[in-house]
């Protein structure tokens, strides 16, 4: 990546007054001096620019070096805790799995023990000897519920 950024070296100018004093008539030369350093003044000038762009292709050079360990240290960091958050997510769906099972060997007590106290399932009877029951059922993943079918259950008088 620096090689194929970085600029080469321009080769050190030819002074100009050295340029101009040859092509030059000899009536000429005498407006050469203030010439002279003002060409002077620019390749002083020229030199410090080139110094002060090969200081901000360093500068930069150490940005972009920064920058690149910044960013692995923040993606290491991100795939860190998206691995630490999958963990808790599966503990959770196992503890609601484990829930889910709990609650239906529960229902399934509560049927029997109803069942053994004389109350029976029935569908179509009246509202007046009926207790409904809605039953809520969770989807497999957790996030949600959905009702099922309303579990009515018959009632019966005591006899006496």
């Amino acid at each position: 990546m620096a090689d194929s950024e970085s600029t080469p070296s321009l080769p050190a100018p030819a002074p100009l007054s050295s340029v101009l004093s040859l092509s030059l008539s000899p009536h000429r030369k005498e407006n050469i001096t203030p010439m002279s350093s003002k060409i002077a003044e620019l390749n002083e000038s020229r030199s410090e620019l080139l110094t002060r762009i090969q200081s901000l292709k360093q500068d930069l050079q150490g940005w972009r070096s920064k920058l690149d360990t910044q960013v692995k240290i923040y993606k290491d960091e991100l795939s860190e805790l998206k691995k630490s958050l999958n963990v808790e997510v599966e503990q959770l769906r196992s503890e609601f799995k484990e829930l889910r099972t709990t609650l239906q060997q529960q229902q399934e007590d509560v049927t029997t023990s109803l069942r053994n106290l004389g109350l029976q399932d029935v569908s179509g009877d009246t509202k007046d000897n009926v207790i409904q029951s809605p039953i809520v059922k969770e989807r497999e993943d957790g996030v949600d519920a959905e009702h099922v079918p309303t579990v009515v259950i018959k009632k019966e008088e005591p006899e006496y």
